[in-house]
C-alpha cells in the first residue's frame, strides 16, 4: 500500500479528533408529526396516501447511519434489488436487477437529471461514480416510469438528491473513517481502507455554495478466488462544486461540476477463460456539469435541467481497450397546479448519446411528455400519463402509465389503500450492442415491456406501516448475447413476483424496517437473481446524541448457468453504532459487517468481503 496514503489518513483521522466546538445536535422543544410525503412518482410532492405507488424513502438520517457503506451496498437493502458485486472487492463491476430486470432497465438521476454512460453494454451507469457522504437522500420508484423519464426506467427510478447549502454563512464538515477490507478465509484484520472527505458550503443572502473533496483507497483482498493471496488496490477521488443564485422570489438557478476517477487492479481470464491472477487494472473517470433552474408563477413553475457528461474507461490487460462516450440531457418542464385535486405537468426531454468504436457513433431521442394527476376528497386518485418517443434510430414509439389507487378508512389514525398500474416502457438498445467491439448487431429491434402491478398499503398511528404488492412484467426483444453476438430473444420473457414492505416504531427509541422479495421467471430460471430475498433492520436511539442498528440480509439461492452448480444461500448480520460528543462538534461511528463471517459467493469465481470492522468520525463546525 501507498506509504503517502496511510500518513495522510491517519493525519486526517488525527487531526480531526482535536477539534472543538459548540453541539450542533440539539434537543427539540417538542415533537412534531409530519406527514410524509413522495415526489418521484409524480413529481410533485404528494402525500403518501395519495401516491399510487410504494416508494421507497431513503432519508438523510438513514444515510448518516449508513456511514462507511457504498451507495450500492445502501440501496441493495431495499425491497426488489440485488445488486450482484455490491459485497466483494471495490473494483468489481455491479450488477443491478430490479424485479428481475437487468441494469439498462434501471433509470438513475441525479437531482433530477438522467445520468448514464453510453459506453456501458447496457447504456448504464456506475454507482461506484458515487459517494454516500454526499447525499442528502434517495428516492426509488419500481416499476415502469418511463413516462416520466424515458427510456430505460422500466423497472426502476433511483432519484438521488445531493447534499443541501447549510442556512448560515459558512459551514465545513470533515469525515474521515479507516478499517478492514478481508475476505472471509483471511481474518488478520490489517488496516487496509481509507475514506476521506472535506465539504463546504453556506448562504450567502442570495448566494449558495457547496463543494467537496473526497479520496477512497483500500487493499488487502484479492479480486479472483483462484490467487486470494494477490491484493489488488482500488483507488477514486472525486470534486464536487455546486453555485446557486436567487434573482428574486420567482427565478432561481443552480450550476454544478463533478470530476470523479477511480482506478483498480483487477484479475483476468486466462487463454481457456478461466479467471486467474493477472496485473490487470482499470481506469474509469466522470467529468459532468450542468444547469438547473426554476421560475415560479401563480400555480406553476418552468423547469429547465441541461447537463453535459463525458465518460473515460481504459483497461490495462492482455486485450487492451479504451471506451470514451459523452451526452448531453436537456429536460424542460412545466408544472401547474389548478387546484388541490388537479396536478399537470408537460415537458420535453432531450438526450445525445456519443461513444467512440471504429468511429464515432451516436443517436438522439426527441421525447414530448404529459403527465397528470387527479386526487380526489373522497379517496379515489388516478396518476396518467403518455411519452412520445422520438428515436433517431427507431423511430416515433408511445409509451404511456395508467396508475389508479383508492384511499379508505383515512382518518388522523391512518388509512387503508389499494392500487394498480399498468405501463409500457420502451427501451433502445445501446450503443456498444449496435456500433461496439463486441458482437454489435445494428439491426437489432428495440425491448419492450408491459408491467402489471397491485397492491395494498396499510398505515396506522404515524407508527406502523405495512405493503404488499404483486408484479409481472412481460418483455419483448430482449436483447441478449448469443453465440458470440447480440440477438433479439425470439421468445417474450415474463418476470413476476411479490414484495412486501414493514415500518415501525413500538416504542419512542426502537424503529424496525423489514422487506421480503420473491422473484421469478416464468418458463425459465433468471441468473443470478435469488427467488427468495429478505432484509430486517432494528435500530435503537438510546440518547439524543447515541443510536445503534442491527441489520439481517437473507439472499437465497440462485441460478448461475447449466454449467455451474447454483449459487448457495447466504445470512449476513452488520451492526452500526454512533455517538455524538456533548458540547462538541465530533461524532464517532463505528460499523461491523458480515459479523458471523459468513462463507459466501457474491459473483462465481471471485472473492466475497467477510467479517470487516470501520470506525470513523465526522466533525461539524
Amino acid at each position: 500500500m501507498n506509504k503517502k496514503t496511510k500518513v495522510f489518513s491517519a493525519l486526517c483521522l488525527g487531526v480531526s479528533m482535536m477539534g472543538w466546538a459548540q453541539n450542533a445536535d440539539e434537543k427539540e422543544a417538542a415533537l412534531e408529526q409530519l406527514e410524509e410525503v413522495v415526489i418521484s412518482d409524480s413529481r410533485f410532492a404528494l402525500k403518501r396516501e395519495n401516491s399510487g405507488k410504494t416508494v421507497i424513502k431513503i432519508s438523510k438520517e438513514q444515510i448518516e447511519r449508513n456511514q462507511g457503506r457504498s451507495v450500492a451496498q445502501l440501496i441493495n437493502a431495499q425491497s426488489g434489488f440485488e445488486i450482484t458485486g455490491s459485497r466483494s472487492n471495490a473494483g468489481q463491476n455491479l450488477g443491478v436487477s430490479v424485479r428481475g430486470g437487468r441494469n439498462r432497465q434501471v433509470l438513475v438521476l441525479i437531482d433530477g437529471v438522467q445520468v448514464n454512460d453510453p459506453s456501458q453494454l447496457s447504456g448504464e451507469y456506475d454507482f461506484r461514480l458515487l459517494n454516500l457522504n454526499q447525499i442528502e437522500s434517495i428516492e426509488i420508484i419500481k416499476g415502469a416510469a418511463s413516462t416520466l423519464y424515458g427510456s430505460g426506467a422500466a423497472t426502476a427510478v433511483i432519484n438521488i438528491t445531493s447534499k443541501k447549502a447549510a442556512p448560515k454563512d459558512i459551514q465545513a464538515v470533515f469525515t474521515s473513517s479507516l478499517g478492514t477490507n478481508q475476505a472471509e478465509f483471511e481474518q488478520d484484520y490489517d488496516i487496509a481502507s481509507f475514506d476521506n472527505t472535506v465539504a463546504l458550503n453556506g448562504t450567502l443572502d442570495k448566494f449558495t455554495y457547496r463543494t467537496s473533496f473526497s479520496h477512497q483507497f483500500s487493499d488487502g483482498v484479492s479480486a479472483a478466488l483462484s490467487d486470494a493471496n494477490e491484493k489488488e488496490t482500488y483507488s477514486k477521488y472525486a470534486l464536487d462544486l455546486n453555485l446557486g443564485y436567487k434573482f428574486s422570489k420567482a427565478l432561481s438557478v443552480n450550476v454544478y461540476g463533478n470530476y470523479t476517477d477511480l482506478d483498480a487492479e483487477i484479475d483476468g481470464f486466462d487463454a481457456n477463460f478461466s479467471l486467474v491472477d493477472t496485473d490487470d487494472s482499470f481506469t474509469n473517470s466522470q467529468t459532468r456539469v450542468g444547469i438547473a433552474s426554476k421560475y415560479d408563477y401563480e400555480n406553476g413553475s418552468v423547469n429547465l435541467n441541461a447537463a453535459y457528461s463525458k465518460y473515460e474507461r481504459e483497461f490495462f490487460a492482455s486485450f487492451a481497450s479504451v471506451f470514451e462516450s459523452e451526452n448531453y440531457i436537456i429536460d424542460a418542464y412545466n408544472k401547474y397546479v389548478f387546484n388541490d385535486t388537479y396536478y399537470t405537468i408537460v415537458g420535453l426531454n432531450v438526450l445525445d448519446n456519443r461513444s467512440v468504436f471504429a468511429e464515432t457513433q451516436s443517436f438522439t431521442s426527441v421525447d414530448p411528455y404529459a403527465n397528470v394527476v387527479y386526487v380526489s376528497e373522497y379517496g379515489l386518485n388516478f396518476n396518467l400519463g403518455g411519452r412520445l418517443n422520438n428515436h433517431s434510430e427507431y423511430g416515433t414509439q408511445f409509451t404511456y402509465n395508467i396508475n389508479p389507487s383508492y384511499t379508505f378508512n383515512k382518518t388522523e389514525a391512518g388509512y387503508v389503500k389499494v392500487f394498480g398500474s399498468y405501463s409500457t416502457s420502451f427501451i433502445a438498445p445501446s450503443l456498444p450492442q449496435l456500433f461496439g467491439f463486441f458482437g454489435p448487431n445494428p439491426d437489432l429491434e428495440p425491448e419492450e415491456n408491459t408491467t402489471i402491478e397491485g397492491g395494498v398499503e396499510y398505515k396506522l398511528n404515524a407508527k406502523y406501516r405495512v405493503s404488499g404488492l404483486f408484479f409481472t412484467r412481460d418483455e419483448e426483444n430482449t436483447v441478449q448475447f448469443i453465440n458470440g453476438g447480440y440477438l433479439n430473444a425470439e421468445e417474450d420473457l415474463t418476470a413476476r413476483g411479490v414484495e412486501v414492505e414493514f415500518t415501525a416504531q413500538p416504542l419512542e427509541k426502537l424503529s424496525i424496517t423489514a422487506n421480503y422479495t420473491f422473484t421469478e421467471y416464468k418458463d425459465t430460471a433468471a441468473p443470478r437473481i435469488p427467488k427468495h430475498k429478505g432484509n430486517l433492520e432494528l435500530g435503537y436511539a438510546f440518547t439524543d446524541a447515541t443510536f445503534a442498528s442491527l441489520t439481517y440480509q437473507y439472499t437465497g439461492e440462485r441460478f448461475e448457468n447449466s454449467f455451474t452448480p447454483d449459487l448457495e444461500d447466504f445470512n449476513l448480520f452488520n451492526f452500526y453504532g454512533s455517538h455524538s460528543l456533548k458540547d462538541s462538534p465530533l461524532k464517532v461511528f463505528v460499523a461491523v459487517d458480515n459479523i458471523l463471517n459468513e462463507e459466501y459467493q457474491d459473483v462465481p469465481g471471485f472473492v466475497s468481503l467477510g467479517r470487516n470492522a470501520r470506525i470513523g468520525i465526522q466533525l461539524t463546525f
